[in-house]
């Protein structure tokens, strides 16, 4: 049995992806955020009305920035392509990593950090996207990452979900639980704007309306790319 499994594995050889030092481009069909093209544009509006979690905005009079869109709002379902498909198209950027206006602590940590997950009313699509993020092919411990079981030995809080209510006070704990320095990273358009869910009496709206975040990683899920590009840009390795 054992000769087995080392014949398959050595048949099989390396999967690991080295990213992020080869860019890794999607398969065909997958959604990036969407691009507007100016000179085709007749500023109906249509596709600001069709857009679930309200990303576009409209500048009414302003030709050259007429039209922008928020990735930490965007799912990237498509409809306002689908709406427009005269002036607006699917573009091709798919990995988003935004810093907050906070003090930098990256020069804290250096090579050997420890994640927290931390799931605050996530419908899982962003919790499954991280869980590849130690296997075989993406392997962050190979970058010096590595996931613990409790806040107290952690460096780094990945949160996703919006934050309901009924777990306001877990993650206002679990903050409290993690030593200092430390570092916050809203993973998913959930947790960085509260995305499909807003903000409601069930919903806080975003893991920011909470607790301090350093690093925003958009994206209905996003992509392990993404969070990988997020890890390393909050310990200021990207």
């Amino acid at each position: 049995m054992m000769l087995r499994l080392f014949r398959k594995s050595l048949k099989t050889g390396t999967i690991t992806t080295d990213y992020p030092q080869t860019p890794s481009v999607p398969g065909i069909g997958f959604q990036g955020l969407p691009e507007w093209q100016v000179l085709s544009c007749v500023q109906c509006g249509q596709c600001a009305d069709i857009c679930p979690t309200k990303a576009i905005k409209l500048q009414s009079g302003k030709k050259e920035a007429f039209w922008t869109v928020d990735p930490k709002k965007c799912i990237f379902c498509g409809y306002c392509v689908e709406v427009c498909t005269r002036s607006i198209v699917q573009g091709e950027q798919y990995e988003f990593v935004e810093s907050a206006d906070r003090a930098p602590q990256a020069q804290a940590f250096k090579h050997s950090v420890h994640i927290r997950h931390l799931d605050s009313g996530s419908c899982n699509a962003c919790d499954w996207e991280m869980t590849t993020l130690t296997g075989p092919v993406y392997d962050i411990q190979r970058l010096g990452f590595d996931f613990v079981a409790s806040p107290r030995h952690a460096d780094v809080l990945m949160v996703t979900g919006p934050v309901t209510r009924n777990l306001e006070i877990a993650v206002r704990k679990t903050f409290a639980a993690t030593p200092a320095p430390k570092l916050v990273l809203a993973v998913g358009t959930c947790a960085c704007s509260g995305g499909i869910c807003g903000k409601s009496y069930a919903s806080s709206g975003g893991v920011n309306n909470i607790i301090p975040v350093d690093v925003f990683i958009p994206g209905c899920p996003p992509r392990p790319q993404a969070l990988i590009q997020g890890l390393l840009k909050a310990v200021g390795r990207a």
